[in-house]
């Protein structure tokens, strides 16, 4: 997929083993940019290393590059109707690519989707509902490995 918009011409793809690690850093530069308050329980070098060894090679993995980049930009996991993860550099947020990652995403899933974001994160909160998620569930964040307060979406059409 790849978008249409003026500016850096944005193409989605499927994620190879080569891109594991630039994903990675994708996921973990963008958390340092827009979470710095959340305690993360794994290394950098365990985000490469399950990047590597699982997300990539066993999950449905979507990167997206930039022409003007030269990489990757942006990832975006999905687990059925679930966008279980979805990471922009920070410096790329507003070009499109989140746009492009959830349209995809609700052409892969037209019935449904559903996500978890941190209640802290209120810029993805807006993001979502700009896209037509609703916000169905608070907790605690007894149930995620962060212990951070979250919050589900959902969107049906």
């Amino acid at each position: 997929m790849t978008s249409s918009s003026p500016g850096p011409k944005i193409t989605l793809r499927r994620a190879t083993a080569d891109d594991a690690v630039p994903a990675a850093d994708v996921l973990l530069r963008s958390r340092a940019a827009a979470l710095p308050t959340v305690a993360w329980p794994r290394s950098d070098d365990e985000v490469r290393d399950y990047f590597r060894n699982v997300v990539v090679p066993y999950r449905e993995t979507w990167v997206a590059e930039a022409s003007s980049a030269g990489g990757v930009v942006g990832v975006m996991v999905l687990a059925g109707d679930e966008v279980s993860q979805l990471y922009l550099l920070p410096d790329w947020r507003g070009h499109g690519i989140g746009d492009l990652c959830i349209a995809f995403a609700k052409e892969s899933s037209p019935g449904r989707l559903t996500l978890w974001t941190f209640q802290v994160n209120k810029p993805a909160h807006r993001f979502y509902e700009r896209h037509g998620f609703v916000a169905v569930e608070y907790t605690d964040g007894s149930g995620n490995e962060e212990r951070e307060p979250d919050v589900r979406y959902v969107w049906q059409p």
